[in-house]
């Protein structure tokens, strides 16, 4: 009897953890379609639907199953009512936030997600193997795990709750070249830490606990000090830096848990972080390296040169060079996403090629302060995603434009990018806007953009402005469009 009962025990630990496995296998997969679905808009919602589905199936089989691993999980009552909060709060959050807001929004969630993944850290470095420890006679891979996920987790914990602030604008930027040095020595001091810590010999992990929240403050500190002198136009490549931080933190728990689902889903949130800074560095011309110890956004200053004067142009004279254009490429930015215009902006090419008129779009990689921000901004208003061409595919075809509309864009646009060795956005790749025989700026006044940098194109033969609202401007032009 007592036979058969251990065998029943021995299919049923076999049954379940190959129940299991499957279902890590499954959400994974729905992990990597997911991924691969939000490259496109057409298909973006349903891609986050399968990838949320995966979540959805790991962490039921996790709850469920995760006991045929040896590791029963209790308080199940407290688990679902943390899940239960936090999608509240996510859904109404998320619900509520105005698209102008994205950035911040981003910048929130994935600090929560490396706040996640440093606690796991914290709360299981006393757990670790005592067995390992006498084996190898120090510290083990567990605890290197630990360490590595306590500090890139807290790092980018901190660092995007900074980013949140700057973007939100009560967080002003530190530009002083000694945070340089400081982040550097900072970060040698954790590493070496890390080193110490490792080479305690056969010790109670226990006894190190207070030395563990030594490094989570110093961590925490080096988060802080890493995004301080980072502002301008230099923003996105921090919160893609910090978006791939966060992936490799929740990696690290993957491999200390043995949970490939975890390992997968963190590996993917890495890697597609870590692609998306290099693509964010090449469009903002910064080295990874000068990303690393804050040392970017600083600069220098623009030469002070002779601007000029402006030359503006009244509604109706803009409705009329429009209208009898060939083609328009209009440049979206900050400005359109604030005054919410996306809508009228397509009513206006709509009207433009009911009476023959190509309208594409320019977008540049940064446009809206955010890796793909202006196109889910357009997608929402249903600018068919075949008018969206990136720079460089524009400025291929600029030299055919008849008309360039520039709405709420300044940085992206700027031609000090090209043509000041001293400006700070020196070498970022830009929509050469000036290829095209007329440009057409719509803004509220001269001030300047986000890399706080004057903008020679305001100046420029070629350019007339439009000031006013975005949306009362793009408004008052559709009228008169209709009546010519």
């Amino acid at each position: 009897m007592d036979k058969i009962i251990e065998f029943s025990k021995h299919v049923q630990f076999t049954l379940g953890d190959s129940v299991l496995e499957i279902i890590y296998l499954l959400a994974s997969a729905l992990f990597i379609l997911g991924l691969k679905k939000l490259s496109h808009p057409d298909t973006a919602k349903r891609g986050n639907t399968l990838a949320a589905l995966g979540m959805i199936i790991a962490i039921i089989g996790t709850l469920f199953l995760h006991r045929y691993h040896g590791h029963k999980i209790g308080n199940l009552g407290y688990i679902f009512t943390a899940i239960a909060l936090g999608t509240a709060f996510g859904w109404v959050v998320a619900r509520r936030v105005k698209m102008t807001k994205m950035p911040e929004l981003v910048s929130f969630f994935n600090g929560m997600g490396g706040a996640a993944a440093a606690l796991i850290s914290l709360m299981e470095f006393p757990y670790i193997s005592k067995e390992l420890i006498a084996k190898y006679g120090m510290l083990n891979w567990q605890a290197l795990v630990i360490f590595l996920g306590l500090v890139i987790g807290s790092v980018s914990f901190a660092g995007s709750m900074i980013a949140y602030g700057k973007l939100d604008g009560f967080i002003k930027d530190i530009r002083t070249k000694i945070l340089r040095v400081i982040n550097i020595i900072i970060l040698l001091i954790i590493i070496t830490f890390i080193a110490f810590l490792m080479t305690r010999g056969q010790i109670d992990p226990v006894i190190l606990k207070p030395y563990v929240y030594l490094l989570l403050a110093i961590s925490l500190l080096y988060g802080v000090l890493f995004v301080m002198p980072i502002g301008g136009a230099d923003m996105p490549v921090v919160i893609s830096l910090l978006n791939s931080f966060t992936g490799v933190a929740a990696a690290m728990g993957g491999f200390l848990y043995n949970n490939l689902v975890m390992l997968t889903g963190g590996i993917l949130v890495g890697s597609a972080g870590t692609i998306l800074t290099i693509l964010m560095c090449k469009a903002m011309n910064r080295s990874l390296f000068n990303v690393i110890i804050g040392a970017f956004g600083g600069g220098g200053a623009a030469i002070e040169t002779e601007q000029g004067s402006i030359k503006e142009i009244s509604i109706t004279d803009a409705a009329v060079l429009l209208s009898y254009s060939h083609k328009v490429m209009v440049v979206p930015g900050y400005g359109l996403a604030v005054a919410q215009a996306q809508h009228l902006a397509h009513e206006l090419d709509k009207l433009l090629e009911d009476k023959d008129v190509e309208v594409k779009y320019a977008i540049h990689p940064v446009a809206g302060r955010m890796p793909g921000h202006m196109n889910v901004l357009l997608a929402e208003a249903d600018v068919p995603y075949e008018k969206l061409l990136e720079s460089d595919e524009a400025n291929s075809e600029m030299q055919n434009v008849d008309v360039v509309v520039v709405i709420g864009a300044n940085d992206v646009v700027n031609p000090a990018a090209e043509e000041d060795p001293t400006s700070p956005i020196y070498g970022m790749p830009i929509v050469k806007t000036l290829k095209a025989k007329n440009v057409i700026v719509m803004k509220r006044g001269m001030g300047k953009g986000y890399a706080a940098i004057e903008n020679n194109l305001f100046y420029h033969e070629k350019t007339r402005m439009l000031f006013g609202n975005a949306k009362d401007s793009l408004q008052k032009i559709i009228s008169e469009v209709k009546n010519i």
